[in-house]
């Protein structure tokens, strides 16, 4: 069982689509709506979390790019202000996939996206306010 959040955006033309319900229907995907913004002359937006067994998560992923819906991590959108990180730490401990660490040679954090996984406990844990979600 995998579970990742990712960012969907899609045409205006498949706003009216089902897209979500086949996620589930199709390929047996459990969702959660992070944040949506879809209106029928637009563009949509789409911010899910989505859980599965990992082939069917697969699947599911390959029937959205095949519409023509683009994908990405929302990791990707987790980002850090060098300039305002004052490296003091508090965002480590509450970092539950050390995506964040000390590198101990020069005291200062380190911020691994590739970890992420946009939980956004660091956002709120951040004194400067230096990591931030955009999506």
């Amino acid at each position: 069982m995998i579970t990742k959040r990712i960012v969907l955006t899609f045409p205006h033309s498949l706003v009216d689509k089902p897209i979500v319900y086949k996620l589930v229907k199709d390929f047996d995907l459990v969702f959660n709506i992070l944040q949506a913004k879809v209106t029928q002359q637009e563009e949509g937006l789409l911010v899910l979390e989505l859980q599965g067994k990992k082939e069917q998560y697969a699947e599911g992923i390959k029937y959205l790019t095949d519409l023509g819906v683009k994908i990405q991590p929302l990791s990707q959108d987790v980002t850090r202000d060098d300039e305002r990180c004052t490296h003091c730490g508090a965002c480590i401990t509450i970092c539950p996939t050390e995506a964040l660490y000390i590198e101990k040679k020069t005291m200062k954090v380190i911020f691994d996206n590739a970890k992420c996984i946009a939980c956004e406990l660091c956002v709120r844990a951040c004194p400067p306010r230096a990591m931030k979600v955009k999506f």
